[in-house]
């Protein structure tokens, strides 16, 4: 019977989200993908430092205790990644080298990988390249563009996964940033006063949370085909947050609208148009996800921040 990822919590990642290949990367910017290529053939065996999405990746995988079978894991994390494949071979080294458990990959040496995102039924795509990312949402697969740049998450939460999501655009629909865009502040508060008890649509992220409280109600319980005698609880946790430039009167809806999808959030921040950083900073996510780059650069300062490439706020 072949393998199958059905019912797991699946994350797509480039080489360069899980693994700082900055330097690597200036050289490809510089030069061009042989001199690339040459460098990262020379490094085979010097294990890459840790990128952007490391601590995340470490965290989901530590979901499934050492020796659990294949068939009875819950996250599966894949390299997807533009590499070629001898570069692939040193990021296969360096999750060795670090104790990772990332097993399969797809390297396209140039080629846009996104395509191979719904045979592995991927729940998030996290990537470098902002077109594969456009792809990806286009695709309806929830993806952003990770600012590699960004300060590495804190390691005051070692059994917990702390994941933040902007509302409008992201969790839910633009719909109310249309509105926000064309007709201001004012505009926008009447319009979600006036739709307080209709939910708004999903966004492109709306996928993932669900994804990951099921993954967090699936931990709470016995292991499948575990007797109660023998129940396992995996020693990780999820913890989410929306932060949203929302307010009062506004704030409802987006309340209301989790409460109709059946999903909780464990914090909720209503800045009315506050920096996002500064309270990122005191959340310590391992990651953020907005759809505006400025909210992004302001977390990138305090947090991994990853750049949603869809909505009004990113058209033209």
């Amino acid at each position: 019977m072949p393998a199958s990822l059905d019912g797991k919590l699946v994350v797509a990642i480039s080489s360069r989200a899980v693994f700082d290949f900055e330097e690597e990367n200036r050289v490809f910017e510089q030069d061009d993908d042989a001199a690339y290529m040459a460098l990262q053939r020379e490094r085979l065996d010097s294990p890459a430092l840790p990128g952007v999405a490391w601590a995340l990746v470490r965290k989901l995988l530590q979901f499934d205790p050492p020796g659990r079978g294949e068939r009875d894991r819950r996250v599966e994390v894949v390299v997807v990644s533009r590499n070629d494949p001898v570069s692939g071979l040193r990021v296969f080294r360096s999750a060795a080298s670090a104790g990772l458990r990332l097993e399969r990959g797809v390297f396209t040496r140039g080629r846009a990988p996104w395509r191979y995102l719904a045979p592995l039924k991927a729940n998030l795509f996290l990537s470098a390249n902002a077109d594969d990312v456009r792809a990806a949402l286009a695709a309806g697969i929830p993806a952003a563009r990770v600012f590699p740049e960004s300060v590495k998450a804190s390691e005051s939460h070692p059994d917990e996964i702390r994941i933040a999501f902007d509302g409008d655009a992201v969790l839910f629909s633009d719909e109310s940033e249309r509105v926000f865009q064309a007709g201001g502040l004012d505009a926008f508060q009447r319009h979600e006063a006036d739709r307080a008890a209709l939910p708004l649509p999903p966004g492109p992220f709306m996928p993932l949370l669900q994804a990951l409280h099921r993954l967090q109600r699936e931990s709470e319980a016995s292991d499948p085909g575990v007797g109660a005698e023998m129940a396992v609880v995996a020693p990780m946790r999820i913890r989410t947050a929306l932060v949203t430039a929302r307010s009062a009167p506004a704030h409802e809806r987006a309340i209301r609208t989790l409460m109709h999808w059946g999903i909780e959030v464990d914090e909720a921040l209503f800045l009315g148009g506050l920096e996002k950083g500064p309270f990122l900073k005191e959340f310590e996510p391992d990651f953020f996800f907005d759809d505006q780059t400025g909210h992004c650069e302001s977390a990138a300062r305090v947090a991994p921040a990853g750049h949603v490439v869809s909505g009004v706020a990113n058209e033209g």
